[in-house]
């Protein structure tokens, strides 16, 4: 299968990137490079997957030098001449979009950022899927979707009309947007609400990272909420594991759709939306206490109230991608923490005594990350 995959210098579409050319996919990989954080990271993790820094250029096709069926390319979704001449090249059987403007705090100080890459990006994509008869297209959503909503677990069977956050509701409109072009043009189209991803690679502006980052510099951690908050944390393997699944089985048209009580999860278009998480919600104390005990240092914690555009607690209802698909995540929070924290030790050249004390370099990327 040959698959497009946007926003491969970002965490999700990096590991995925992976884990199809590992399969045996032919792979091409998307993205801007944006500096919403520090792209140093972003070019380690193509470097990671054989993408010279050096060679790149805006619009030209890199090969990798690890993966013999992969490619890269450096390229913004709003330049619709360079993303027809893509697809008009390569033909895509698949495309997976991860490319977005990620964060719902940035939101509150950025929005026009979030209507640039997610709505104007996003169409110039749907427009590129119906011109060259793409047969499925997959695309990121989010769990911020659910806003306002109350009743756990999320279920997209729920009413998700009442974002709190500009970020939510661009990847709410993603959703609608994708049900029009399913309705017109027969395009298949499946949406991921993603929830909480962590892991490897991850982003600097997550909770993971933040929090790993300053306790090893000895800075206080906010917490907001006073604690009080719940997360469903996803490992990023079993996410990883869950998308190749939906690529493979592109939606069809639910037979049984009744226009009467419309479920908003299906159509009669060929279009789906599943939560993707682990299914458990992990209280946010718990979380940071597993940070501390892999560290063996305890987090100086600064309790803040809530913050604008955030929700208490998610919760993902993933039996239909369960049932539908055998997504099955396996990765503890434990473990998961540990793989993180690992690989983060490991990339900035830090060792961690018993007692928590730093016994080499310093992360060297300070100056870039979010506060």
């Amino acid at each position: 299968m040959k698959v497009l995959v946007t926003g491969t210098a970002g965490f999700i579409g990096y590991h995925l990137a992976k884990y199809l050319l590992e399969r045996g996919d032919e792979v091409v990989g998307l993205d801007n490079i944006n500096n919403y954080y520090d792209v140093n990271l972003k070019y380690a993790r193509l470097e990671d997957s054989g993408i010279d820094r050096k060679e790149l250029a805006y619009g030209k096709v890199i090969p990798s030098r690890i993966y013999e069926k992969y490619q890269f390319i450096k390229l913004d979704m709003n330049d619709f001449v360079h993303m027809q001449k893509l697809f008009s090249n390569f033909r895509f059987d698949a495309v997976c979009n991860l490319a977005a403007q990620a964060g719902v705090r940035y939101s509150l100080t950025n929005p026009k950022a979030y209507l640039d890459a997610n709505l104007s990006g996003f169409l110039n994509l749907l427009e590129c899927c119906r011109t060259h008869e793409s047969q499925h297209l997959v695309y990121a959503s989010s769990s911020s979707v659910y806003g306002l909503h109350k009743n756990m677990p999320f279920s997209t069977a729920h009413s998700a009309d009442h974002p709190v956050s500009l970020y939510a509701a661009s990847k709410k409109s993603n959703e609608l947007m994708a049900h029009a072009y399913s309705h017109l043009f027969h395009i298949p189209t499946t949406g991921l609400r993603f929830f909480t991803v962590y892991g490897p690679w991850g982003r600097p502006d997550m909770a993971l990272f933040l929090f790993t980052k300053a306790i090893l510099e000895d800075r206080e951690i906010d917490i907001y909420n006073n604690g009080f908050m719940r997360r469903d944390f996803t490992y990023i393997a079993d996410i990883v594991d869950g998308i190749a699944r939906v690529i493979d089985r592109p939606a069809t048209g639910d037979e049984l759709w009744d226009a009467n009580i419309p479920n908003p999860a299906c159509s009669a278009a060929p279009y789906k939306l599943y939560n993707i998480g682990r299914g458990k919600s992990v209280e946010l104390m718990e979380f940071i206490t597993e940070i501390e005990i892999k560290l063996g240092k305890k987090a100086r914690k600064n309790y803040m109230a809530m913050q604008s555009g955030d929700v208490v607690d998610t919760w993902a209802d993933i039996s239909a991608l369960k049932s539908l698909m055998g997504y099955e995540p396996k990765t503890s929070v434990c473990d998961g923490i540990n793989q993180f924290i690992n690989w983060y030790q490991d990339f900035y050249g830090i060792n961690v005594s018993r007692t928590g004390k730093k016994t080499n370099a310093e992360v060297p990327l300070s100056a870039s990350f979010p506060a």
